[in-house]
């Protein structure tokens, strides 16, 4: 670290949520840490504004029309600006990082942040897509590296945090919790005629457009049990979606002596990745606290499957394994880009995924050029059939 105390920190993301919300407490605790590199998408004047006030040393942007743009606002005295792959590994792997938060939204964020396991970097992991496209690889790289991977998704913080100090062995099962998302109690016969605004309207958190999408076809949970499967060593029998409308209880650790442990809180997401970054210390956050006494209503139920097929969908790449999960999720990035695009209808998401899914041979994974290839194929795939029309 720069000092006894203070921990710099890269990120990949910086300017989506998890992204802007890691800046807002780094700023809170400047004695604790500092920003040496950012990494955004297209969203420049928000990124100008984050470099002004922390002075990254390595900036990368996914817009290469705007490097030179930024390069000459920035000045002299601005940081290095990068683009492309090699932009976001050189940020990822920057030689001052203590941590990499990986919060890029779907699987662009696996080849730098894998890069950055090599590189002995810590990880606070908020892109979930990592472990479902190369999740067992990916862990073995962990291991192998011996770094320390710190989940942000408020579901698997709310499990790593029930998991501490209990043993292994005496988990029977994982339980994570579901908001249900906007369509909960909407019938199947009106999931076909919801709109892109009504799936953009989470009841409960404010997230980017591909997570709130994801949110509401239950794919998002899906990815999640995957994670989970391989975060927490744990086969997929052995882990619970319940709906939680209320997003209280972020998740629940069921014991074999019939004893849960669940985590609770509001539902913000400077908790888990304030926790992530202070492991195992606990930052003093300037957070609303839970009152228990009006949250006399917390609810749980099953999924509707049949209303949620992503969810299964999930269940079913994770069976198949080997790169499977992987087509699953280009497949619904993919897809979920087509929807927010409105050219294709709501429950087209599942059709095309499972269509997707059906014609795809996995193969088991043993280097990280097969789940790039397996990617590339499930997008072409499902950018065809957006093409033809999904039958």
């Amino acid at each position: 670290m720069t000092s006894k105390e203070q921990k710099s920190i890269a990120i990949l993301g910086s300017t989506g949520s998890i992204g802007v919300s890691t800046l807002e407490i780094v700023a809170a605790f400047p004695e604790r840490y500092r920003i040496v590199s950012l990494t955004a998408g297209s969203n420049i004047s928000l990124l100008k504004k984050q470099i002004r006030q922390f002075r990254p040393e390595v900036v990368a942007v996914a817009d290469e029309s705007a490097v030179q743009r930024l390069r000459d606002e920035m000045g002299a005295d601005g940081p290095e600006i990068l683009t492309g792959v090699d932009g976001l590994v050189c940020c990822a792997t920057h030689p001052a990082a203590d941590m990499l938060v990986s919060a890029i939204v779907g699987a662009a964020g696996l080849v730098p942040t894998m890069a950055a396991v090599h590189a002995g970097k810590d990880i606070a992991l908020a892109n979930k897509e990592i472990l479902v496209a190369a999740g067992e690889f990916f862990m073995a790289e962990v291991e192998r590296q011996g770094v320390r991977l710190i989940p942000v998704d408020s579901e698997h913080s709310a499990i790593f945090q029930s998991l501490a100090g209990q043993r292994g062995q005496d988990v029977r099962r994982l339980i994570l919790t579901a908001s249900g998302g906007p369509f909960r109690n909407t019938s199947l016969d009106d999931l076909q005629r919801v709109g892109l605004a009504d799936a953009l309207v989470h009841p409960n958190w404010e997230m980017g457009q591909k997570i709130t999408i994801d949110s509401a076809t239950m794919m998002n949970k899906g990815l999640e049990v995957i994670e989970a499967r391989w975060l927490f060593n744990l086969p997929a029998e052995q882990i619970a979606v319940h709906i939680h409308p209320q997003s209280i209880v972020h998740s629940l650790v069921e014991y074999c002596d019939g004893a849960v442990i669940a985590q609770l809180g509001i539902p913000d997401m400077k908790t888990p990745i304030a926790y992530a970054l202070s492991w195992p210390e606990r930052l003093p956050l300037k957070q609303t606290p839970l009152d228990l006494c009006r949250c006399s209503d917390l609810s749980f139920s099953e999924p509707d499957i049949e209303r949620f097929a992503c969810l299964s969908l999930a269940y079913q790449a994770l069976e198949k394994g080997g790169t499977c999960p992987a087509v699953m999720n280009a497949a619904n990035e993919v897809a979920v880009a087509a929807f927010l695009q409105e050219k294709i209808g709501f429950l087209q998401i599942s059709e095309i995924i499972t269509q997707v899914m059906k014609s795809h041979k996995s193969i088991a994974i043993i280097e990280l050029d097969q789940v790039l290839k397996a990617d590339s194929w499930g997008r072409e795939q499902a950018a065809r059939l957006i093409a033809e029309g999904v039958k």
